[in-house]
């Protein structure tokens, strides 16, 4: 570690700025005794004039020529220039001594010699540190880190160097006398004897204390030569002036150099900062010396102001003529009439002429203070800114000792060092021991003000030009008297005669101010007692001679005390041993050693002619005394004997009246009733509570609102006012009632927050904003409401009576939101904490649940419903887990609905299953019976295919079910609607017929149909409605090709033309068509019934293939309306089937199909029914062909049944029965043969009509069965016997045991078992029984 250097610069805290307004700026005294109270207070203050108070520069730049003072930076500082001197005497030591000083480094840094010797003198000397190893301390205490060994260096250095220098001040040297080598005669050692360049006396080096080692190479002085030389009084310090003479220009360009030169940097871009600690920094180092120049008080008389004045060689515009006139001006402030120094008779340079002032960077003023401790004034013209520091008037003493004591050394040898202007001292120093200190950079164009008694100092940041001037205002008037007598002390000349002024003020008495004169009376006062008792004290003495003498004749150098230096004006005592000298009163003694009877007392006024003046004064004065004094009075006066506010009043509008001047009491008076009236008018304000408040505003807090301590402040300010005001007591009490308030809302503060007291706050908001008063409480009530509605929010949204939906993702989100604006409170914070934990677990639920319900594939139903279970207790509206909720509902449903259809056993429907497939996708869940279903649906669409491809035509524009189910239109009536059929059913009970129109109307009518023998009801119900409209379609075809028709009209064929050329006739519909328009027969020869297209639905495959399908349909085990169609298809055409081979066996066996028209029409009706069929039977062509070349001719013996005739599916009823075509729908023989066929078996049976046995064995009902056999079927073979004890339903479950119940149809006679077709021995007891064949072939009687 090396020596400390000096720390770096702090700048002290600014002064005052002000910033007049015109009005405040057009009287300068008015403003200045303005802001004196605060400017004051720092000692310097700041002026900005208005933007617009631009005043022209007005100095004779060309005719400007000054000399510069040279200023040494290090030399300025007070303790620096100490240091210096005692380096000077320490050089000068060993210079004498014919050795050149060689300042020791310590630490790569130059040794303090001066702080060494100080130390080292503080600790005794240096035999007692050596002694008590004191200098390893010192070390420490200069800087220096322990351990380096840094104090024997320092001893080392101290020996060498102060040690020889010590001894010599302490008068060791002067015994060398007794040392005198000529005295003891001994001349050995010639090439050691030293003679003396001053006196020639000889010594030799090892004779001297302390003893050379070597003869010096230059001059040498003896120990007493030495003691003269060095015992020289110090010269006193100054600046010394530069040897060039400098135009401003001249001057300017060398500051810029320097200033550029020295930062590195154009002079406009070094921050002010900057210079300011490079300033301090230099000025407080002994190894820098830098020097700069400064053109200081140069006088403005001589090369002109740089105001403008009147008569001067500055030609002013017009437009600033004003200048000349403004008190700002320089010229004239210190001699406006405010100012004391108008009284002053002589042109004082500097004081009441401005001085000017041409400053470089780092260029100083020194601390110091006015002359006669009045104000000053600077105004800065232009240039780069001055740096000011200042100290307030009252710490002028302190600030005085203070240098005293850090540097004594330079007022030993100049008492009145402050009054010279050469010497500065760090700021931060000062401060440190307590100095109060201000600063301000003065830019150009501004003003600072430095006020009575206060020292400032400063430097100038670079090129500029400043003036200044002093003035003296009433206020200053005992300063000045003081100022004197302290001028007194220090032997300091007077730059005027205060009395000299204060006389001449007196003598001008009728046109003084009355505070002036009030000023001068008291002043006045003083100096006559002070006068009296002089004169009395010279009286005694023994002077008697007395001479009037006008010194106000004499100049001020010709009439100073010759011991004190002090101007003397009432007066002096001279002695005629020394003309042209005289003393003051105050150091009679000091005059001369001649008797005091010679001396002469020379008087300007006799006592009796200063009363009449001080009486002059004292009569002006007295009217505002009396004002005064009533206004001192007033001011001074105690609680009940206050006045109230108009009286002062009253007084004011009596100042104005009589003009008395602005002063101090004045102010205070106006200030005072200022006051009184704006307390007067808050007080109001305050209890008429006027202004509106924040709370209902919404707004903050007022800049004019005072808080509750400032209005117990402005209570006791209202009980304190000199005044008394009638609104004291009433907001006395209104202060009472905001305390009551403040008490409550701190007892609800202190209270937890709670839902419930939002209607409390609100009334407290409510009763504090009536009050026009800053309450802290508001803002924290406001605050408590927030967090209050907050919770009542938390709540409501948590009551399940006022959201039955539960707290959502949403309100828990904008309650917290609204929760994160909230101050902080442990309620809040607990409610917070708790909602938010609430919406992260709702939140990762929620993402759980979206993220099942997206998954894929998609979890299984237990997985859902285990997510299920952490939903529960969760006391939030959770949309995603409803969904998943409303899903794992559905799937439940979905699952028991597949469970129902595997188990309840009954065909399920494919709508069904389409639907609950549709329905299974919709739910995003793994169902287990989805894949089965799936299957079973495809399997259900692949026999649909397969149907298709079995039965439509390529590029038909049929469906399968249209192809299968009978024809509701046939023919051109496709485009017109069926008439409506109306009719009773004879199935079991009677039912009206279903509106069957469409295919829309058949299809819902299959889907309503809750079994097969609905389905088939249904579908021969389309039957008869096809052969109906079939009949029709035929008649009206084959009628309109008649002969007698009109060929030209006749519209036939598909493409609706008459008849031409070669026509084909569809053998089912009868209609004809040109054989260019439809696909002819693939064989003419071929005898094979030809269809039109509109009859030739389908490919007609054979029996044997639709069977196929059938079984796999049933093995498929899905209700289908294509499946009841083609079932029924199977069975109409096995029924027709065995129509049309019983009447081809009747034709073959008797070959009657011409013997009778019914026959002919009957056989040709069943073909047309055959041609119906959607399948291809081999019976169609065989009817067909029977229809074109009738039967073969009867041969019993040869007869030979047709390959499809066999015994096995010969029946034996056959033979018996006339064949019956149920083609043939009369209701007579229908009716008939109903008849008949009852009356046989009641004939037969030997039973009553409409009853049949219930329970029969089987023995018994072959015993009856056979009985109702004619005889001609005692030939059947076993085999057929055993098919009657077989039950001929479709899906026979062949139930076993002794007791079967059976029923018998009351139409075919076939018996079934009753469990196999689904009746109840009470229902076939009650009800006639017909099976499925039966209900379809009745149904075709119908008609």
């Amino acid at each position: 570690m090396t020596q400390r250097g000096p720390a770096e610069f702090t700048p002290p805290p600014e002064c005052p700025v002000f910033e007049p307004s015109w009005e405040e700026f057009a009287d300068p005294f008015a403003f200045i005794n303005k802001i004196r109270p605060i400017a004051e207070k720092t000692g310097i203050c700041k002026v900005r004039p208005p933007p617009d108070w631009q005043p022209p520069f007005a100095c004779d730049v060309d005719r400007l020529h000054f000399t510069p003072r040279i200023q040494r930076l290090n030399e300025l500082e007070a303790q620096t220039r100490v240091k210096l001197n005692f380096l000077d005497q320490i050089a000068k030591f060993w210079e004498l001594q014919g050795c050149t000083l060689k300042i020791p480094h310590v630490e790569r840094k130059i040794l303090d010699l001066y702080q060494l010797n100080k130390l080292v003198a503080e600790e005794g000397g240096f035999d007692l540190v050596c002694r008590e190893r004191r200098w390893t301390k010192i070390a420490m205490t200069m800087g220096f880190a322990p351990g380096k060994a840094v104090g024997s260096h320092l001893r080392a250095h101290y020996e060498r160097v102060l040690y020889p220098y010590h001894l010599f001040q302490s008068g060791t040297n002067l015994l060398v006398d007794l040392y005198v080598c000529l005295v003891c005669g001994n001349g050995n050692d010639e090439d050691r004897l030293l003679l003396c360049d001053g006196c020639d006396d000889s010594y030799h080096t090892f004779c001297l204390i302390p003893p050379l080692s070597d003869v010096p190479k230059g001059d040498w002085r003896c120990p007493k030569c030495l003691a003269q030389e060095c015992g020289k009084p110090q010269e006193a310090f100054g600046f010394e002036q530069a040897c060039r003479d400098y135009s401003l220009k001249s001057f300017g360009e060398m500051a810029d150099s320097f200033k550029s030169d020295y930062f590195n940097m154009p002079v406009h871009m070094v921050p002010t900062e900057l210079v300011e600690k490079e300033f301090w920094r230099l000025v407080g180092t002994v190894e820098e010396d830098v020097t700069v120049e400064y053109g200081a008080d140069i006088a403005s008389k001589e090369f002109g102001s740089g105001f403008p004045i009147k008569g001067g060689k500055f030609k002013v515009a017009p437009h600033d003529e004003k200048y000349l006139r403004c008190g700002w001006n320089l010229n004239n402030m210190a001699m406006m009439t405010p100012s004391v120094l108008t009284h002053v008779t002589a042109d004082i340079c500097g004081m009441t002429l401005p001085w000017l002032y041409v400053g470089m960077c780092f260029s100083s003023f020194c601390w110091h203070i006015e002359d006669h401790w009045s104000y000053s004034i600077n105004y800065l013209h232009w240039g780069e800114p001055k740096t000011w520091y200042g100290a307030p008037g009252f710490a002028a003493e302190q600030l005085e000792a203070v240098m005293k004591k850090l540097a004594p050394e330079l007022f030993e040898s100049q008492p009145d060092l402050l009054h010279q202007l050469v010497t500065i001292m760090n700021p931060n120093t000062l401060m440190a021991h307590g100095v109060p200190i201000y600063r301000t950079n003065q830019c150009a164009g501004e003003f600072v003000i430095t006020f009575p008694r206060s020292y400032h100092s400063g430097f100038n940041q670079g090129f500029n030009f400043a003036e200044a001037v002093n003035f003296c205002t009433v206020d200053w008037m005992p300063l000045g008297r003081q100022c004197v007598d302290h001028y007194r002390l220090l032997h300091r000349y007077c730059v005027f005669s205060h009395d000299e002024m204060v006389c001449n003020m007196a003598m001008k008495a009728d046109s003084l101010d009355v505070v002036l004169a009030s000023a001068v009376q008291k002043d006045m006062q003083l100096m006559i007692k002070d006068e009296r008792e002089l004169r009395d004290k010279v009286r005694k003495m023994g002077v008697v001679r007395c001479e009037l003498f006008e010194y106000n004749l004499l100049a001020d150098d010709e009439r100073q005390c010759v011991k004190c230096r002090t101007t003397c004006y009432l007066c002096a005592l001279t002695c005629p041993c020394r003309p042209g000298f005289q003393v003051c009163l105050h150091h009679a003694h000091d005059l001369c050693s001649c008797p005091v009877s010679n001396y002469t007392l020379n008087y300007r006024f006799t006592l009796d002619d200063l009363y009449p003046m001080m009486n002059a004064v004292r009569q002006r004065a007295e009217s505002y005394d009396e004002w005064a004094s009533r206004v001192t009075e007033f001011m001074e006066a105690k609680l009940d004997k206050k006045r109230n506010v108009t009286v002062f009043r009253v007084l004011l509008e009596e100042s104005d009246q009589k003009s008395f001047p602005e002063n101090d009491l004045l102010r205070q008076l106006r200030l005072v009733t200022q006051d009184a009236e704006k307390c007067s008018s808050v007080a109001q304000q305050l209890l008429n509570g006027k202004r509106q408040t924040r709370y209902r505003t919404g707004g903050g807090n007022s800049p004019n609102q005072l808080t509750v301590e400032e209005m117990r402040s402005f209570v006791r300010q209202l009980y304190n006012l000199p005044c008394s005001l009638t609104q004291a007591p009433l907001l006395k009490e209104l202060l009472n009632s905001i305390e009551d308030f403040q008490q409550h809302s701190e007892k609800l503060l202190s209270d937890e927050v709670s839902a419930d007291s939002v209607s409390e706050i609100e009334s407290l908001l409510e009763e504090g904003s009536q009050f026009d008063v800053c309450l802290p409480e508001l803002p924290l009530l406001r605050e408590r409401l927030e967090q209050a509605r907050w919770l009542a929010g938390v709540q409501q949204a948590e009551n399940l009576v006022s959201n039955p939906c539960g707290l959502s993702l949403d309100s828990m989100r904008r309650l917290i939101d609204r929760g994160v604006g909230l101050t902080p409170h442990p309620s809040t914070e607990r409610t917070m904490a708790r909602l938010q934990e609430l919406l992260t677990i709702s939140e990762e639920l929620e993402e759980k649940a979206q993220a099942l319900m997206k998954a894929r594939p998609p979890e299984s139903f237990e997985t859902l419903s285990s997510m299920l279970t952490q939903v529960d207790g969760v006391p939030a509206y959770l949309p995603n887990c409803l969904l998943l909720q409303d899903t794992v509902n559905r799937a439940k449903g979905w699952l028991q609905e597949a469970e129902d259809l595997q188990v309840g056993g009954q065909t399920p429907v494919l709508s069904s299953l389409s639907d609950m497939v549709l329905r299974a996708y919709a739910i995003p869940v793994r169902l287990e019976p989805l894949d089965q279903l799936e299957v079973l649906v495809s399997e259900v669409q692949a026999w649909k295919e397969s149907a298709a491809k079995t039965f439509l035509i390529k590029n038909s524009h049929f469906t399968l079910l249209e192809v299968l189910c009978p024809r509701w239109e046939v023919g051109s009536s496709l485009k017109k609607k069926m008439r409506k059929l109306k009719g009773e059913c004879m199935s079991s009970g009677k039912k009206k017929l279903v509106k069957l129109d469409s295919m829309s109307d058949v299809e819902r009518a299959l889907s309503d149909s809750k079994d097969s023998a609905s389905a088939m009801f249904t579908l021969a119900e389309v039957r008869l409605k096809e052969l109906e409209s079939l009949c029709a379609l035929r008649a009206a075809n084959e009628s309109k090709l008649l002969p007698t028709a009109d060929c030209a009209s006749l519209k036939v064929c598909v493409c609706q033309k008459p008849p031409m050329g070669a026509m084909l006739q569809c053998e089912l519909c009868r209609d004809a068509f040109h054989s260019v328009c439809v696909r002819r027969p693939s064989d003419p020869l071929d005898p094979e019934a030809w269809l039109c297209p509109l009859c030739l639905r389908s490919t007609k495959p054979s029996l044997t293939k639709i069977q196929t399908l059938l079984a796999s349909l049933q093995r498929i085990r899905v209700h289908l309306l294509e499946g009841d169609a083609l079932r029924y298809m199977i069975e109409r055409t096995v029924s027709w089937q065995r129509r049309a081979r019983e009447v081809i066996d009747f034709i073959f066996r008797f070959s009657e199909i011409h013997s009778a028209d019914g026959l002919s029409s009957e056989v040709e009706e069943l073909m047309v029914e055959g041609l119906l069929l959607q399948v291809s039977v081999p019976e169609t062509q065989q009817l067909y062909r029977l229809l074109l070349s009738g039967p073969p001719t009867t041969d019993t013996s040869h007869t030979e049944h047709p390959p499809y005739l066999t015994p096995k599916h010969s029946s034996p009823q056959r033979e018996v029965r006339s064949v019956k075509l149920y083609a043939i729908t009369s209701a007579e023989k229908k009716a008939k043969r109903r008849m008949n066929r009852e009356e046989a078996e009641i004939r037969d049976r030997g039973m009553k009509p409409k009853s049949k046995k219930q329970r029969m064995g089987t023995k018994k009902r072959r015993e009856r069965k056979a009985a109702s056999v004619s005889a001609s079927d005692v030939s059947q073979s076993e085999d057929s016997e055993e098919d009657m004890t077989q039950c001929p339903a479709e899906n026979c479950l062949q139930p076993e045991g002794e007791e079967v119940y059976w029923v018998q149809c009351d139409c075919c006679n076939r018996w079934f078992h009753m469990i196999c077709v689904g009746v109840s021995a009470e229902l076939a007891a009650e009800e006639d029984y017909m099976c499925v064949t039966c209900s379809t072939t009745n149904t075709g009687r119908r008609k």
